[in-house]
């Protein structure tokens, strides 16, 4: 083979290989480079962003750039950038002729292109590195569109000390996005990027504005702006002094900043909302620091849509306190009380209650557990309704019981609740009472989520389940679907009493808000968590560490807060005062309801009345409390003999030990009338009963744990007080009461029945077992 075929065929395998390493070979640009996390709100305003991890304020690149900064930048720094490959040949003639005339290097003909190569490289300025950004440069312009070289430039030209690219640029100098730049500040942005030196708007003023009115005056000579425009510009006041970059919602961002670092983060937050909130958990946190309580948290949700709208994790300005980001909307805490509503609305939904249904309210011993009522006092028996307004403990540890617990865990974790992740063995009936850990943002979600399955389709769609930069996944299996329990669950929440000593309704502009407070064992957390048909706001107040402080209680420390946030809440004159949407016959089922027990009429039941309940509510009891009964014409005897003269009449009897209390408390109730005289033997088994302990109860004579130092003090309920009650414990006589029926007995360790009679015959029983 010749030398000429040699030379032609080498000129052609370099000719390829030039050509793959331009076209085909990948540039890697900035694939070393760190970002800043930005989160910006639902409308793209800037919420606040983190620093990358190389410590600069370096933007992720924007899809778009404002038309009027690519027009000054393209007119500063390369105008022939639309039509060169990379470099420029008439920069480069023009840069030799303008070193030449000065003696110096005063020109570098770096186009766009070139200068991109050399940030990505990030290598000392020299000849020989010139050479090689050119044919970098040629390699973008092949692999890269004008657009996107521009973005690149963009996102990574210095902006003096460690401000890196124009959106960082643009929040530094001008304290905004750059979305919406004047001709004036757009010629500032190209401008500062060239020139280092003029970074301190103090000393380099008039420089700065020298430069900029010059490239103004170029733009207009070019006919890119008006005369109007270029005036108007040139008269604009530089910029006064560098700006903070914003920091709203800073734990939500640094949230960000774990899970998408340097990403752009749109969320569903409404900055103006966000700001609002904030103010108002500054405030009432700086009151509540006076009281020992440092930590306060705000979450508030769009009910119809799901959107979290404002997020504040925690009101306390120091992110981190022993090395720990303290964001305690998302921290687990003991949850109080706020589980009832779901415990009520998952009994109503399956069968087990009606809205009303008397539930017990007495004292209880089960193993141990024997749980008391925030007052200490207890009613005898109270509707389920009124347990959740009043957030009464036994009723619902009662009726936890019945429902089970491992059933009520399981709603729980399908209506959101992730921190609840333990076994019925582990949680207990305590469950009902704080005994779980819960956070804020998911109980405010959960509530969120019954009020938007009441008034909105159980189908509508959370946008945060679409949206890749959601707050949090939120399951779509939500449990709680029944649109007549959800009602009655919200009614009963409306029903919550508000503070005595303010006028509650006044402070949330006399709307009705469904709501429910609670506060853990230890008085470690104050919880308040409302909603109406718009929106959902949940409040968390205590100490990030966990210590107690006596005047901590949801009521009186979380819920002014959470009216607060109401009252600070728009609607749209459409709204008015409406409050969610009359429950429909077709929600439910019609079924007809004992005025009294609240639960499905008997025969006996006088006047019912007739309700929409929940589908299953077929299911739950029928009035048992309901009886006729014959009694002498003057109703002041019952008749044993079928033979005597008597009347029938009805009467709602409870239980004997759910009387004594119940009787107290509703001074309406009547007994049940004695049997005439000479009768003995009751036909009834409901005159009297044990009121503590329980059928089946495990005491404790001994120790720091002991019921009484001196034995368990039993205490017994009849009908008719000042009968004389005789009382035996496996057999043996022990003694006998009158009037108040309680007796101290000692007792051996060990299993033992304790029995009594009274002067009718009438008789009762527990069986106890004693562990010392």
């Amino acid at each position: 083979m010749n030398r000429k075929k040699i030379r032609k065929y080498s000129l052609i395998g370099l000719l390829a290989i030039f050509i793959t390493w331009l076209w085909i070979v990948p540039c890697r640009l900035f694939s070393d480079v760190s970002y800043s996390t930005v989160v910006e709100d639902r409308n793209g305003q800037l919420i606040g962003a983190r620093i990358s991890q190389d410590q600069q304020w370096r933007f992720p690149l924007q899809d778009s750039l404002p038309e009027k900064y690519v027009k000054c930048l393209v007119r500063f720094e390369d105008r022939g950038f639309y039509h060169h490959l990379g470099v420029s040949p008439s920069a480069i003639a023009r840069a030799i002729k303008q070193n030449f005339e000065a003696g110096r290097i005063k020109s570098g003909a770096s186009t766009i292109t070139m200068q991109v190569a050399r940030m990505s490289r990030r290598k000392e300025r020299t000849f020989i590195q010139k050479v090689i950004e050119a044919f970098e440069a040629f390699r973008i312009e092949a692999q890269y569109s004008k657009h996107e070289i521009l973005q690149l430039y963009a996102a990574h030209a210095p902006y003096g000390g460690n401000v890196v690219g124009f959106p960082a640029g643009c929040w530094r100098y001008l304290g905004h996005d750059g979305n919406n730049l004047s001709w004036g500040e757009a010629a500032v942005m190209a401008v500062l990027q060239n020139s280092p030196s003029m970074i301190n708007l103090a000393k380099k003023r008039p420089l700065l504005k020298e430069k900029r009115n010059r490239l103004l005056k170029s733009l207009y000579e070019s006919g890119d702006i008006t005369k109007g425009d270029y005036e108007l510009a040139i008269e604009e006041p530089l910029p006064s002094h560098p700006n903070k970059i914003p920091s709203a919602a800073p734990h939500l961002v640094e949230w960000y900043a774990q899970k998408n670092n340097g990403e752009y983060v749109r969320t569903t937050v409404d900055l103006n909302l966000q700001k609002d909130v904030e103010a108002i958990a500054k405030r009432r946190n700086d009151e509540l620091r006076v009281h020992g309580i440092h930590d306060l948290a705000i979450v508030v949700i769009d009910v119809q849509s799901g959107d979290v709208i404002a997020y504040c994790g925690n009101a306390n300005s120091s992110l981190k306190r022993a090395g720990v980001c303290v964001d305690v909307a998302r921290s687990r805490r003991s949850s109080g009380s706020l589980l009832k509503p779901l415990l009520y609305c998952a009994a109503l939904q399956d069968g087990y209650i009606l809205p009303n249904t008397l539930l017990p309210d007495v004292p209880i011993n089960i193993n141990g557990f024997r749980p008391h009522n925030y007052d200490m006092e207890f009613r005898g028996a109270v509707s389920a309704s009124e347990t959740v307004s009043k957030s009464l403990n036994v009723p619902n540890v009662l009726l936890l019981r019945d429902y089970g617990i491992d059933h009520f865990i399981e709603v729980l974790r399908r209506c959101g609740l992730s921190t609840i992740n333990r076994t019925a063995d582990v949680y207990g009936l305590s469950l009902i009472l704080g005994g779980a850990e819960i956070t804020l943002l998911d109980i405010t979600r959960a509530y969120g989520k019954m009020a938007r399955n009441y008034e909105y389709s159980v189908a509508s769609r959370n946008k945060d389940l679409d949206n890749p930069a959601a707050i949090d996944d939120f399951e779509k299996t939500f449990i709680l679907t029944d649109k007549a329990a959800l009602f009655h669950t919200i009614e009963a929440m409306k029903r919550v009493e508000r503070l005595d000593h303010m006028d509650m309704y006044k402070i949330s502009g006399y709307r009705d808000i469904a709501w429910k407070t609670g506060t853990s064992y230890g008085a470690r957390d104050a919880w308040s968590v409302g909603f109406d048909h718009r929106y959902v706001v949940g409040v968390w107040a205590g100490n990030a560490e966990g210590q107690g402080v006596a005047e901590l209680t949801g009521v009186h420390t979380a819920s002014p807060v959470m009216f607060d946030v109401f009252n600070h809440l728009t609607y749209s004159k459409k709204d008015g005062k409406k409050w969610f949407s009359n429950l429909k016959v077709s929600d439910g089922a019609e079924m007809k309801i004992c005025r009294q027990s609240g639960m499905l009429a008997s025969l006996e039941c006088p006047n019912p009345v007739t309700q929409v309940m929940p589908a299953n509510g077929f299911k739950s009891s029928v009035c048992k409390y309901h009886h006729v009964v014959k009694v002498t014409e003057d109703g002041k005897y019952r008749v044993a003999n079928m033979e005597d003269p008597s009347v029938d009449s009805t009467y709602f009897t409870l239980p004997a030990n759910m009387e004594y209390y119940y009787k107290k408390n509703h001074p309406e109730y009547v007994t049940l009338p004695p049997y005439n005289d000479g009768f003995i033997g009751e036909k009834s088994k409901s005159n009297l009963g044990f009121i503590y302990p329980q059928n089946g109860a495990v005491l404790s004579c001994v120790g720091k744990s002991s019921d009484s130092e001196n034995g368990v003090l039993f205490e017994l309920a009849h009908k008719r007080p000042m009968t004389e009650v005789f009382w035996f414990i496996d057999g043996r006589y022990l003694s006998s009461t009158v009037g108040e029926h309680k007796l101290q007995i000692e007792m051996e360790e060990g299993k033992h029945k304790i029995s009594v009679v009274d002067e009718n015959g009438d008789k009762a029983e527990v069986r106890v077992e004693n562990r010392k």
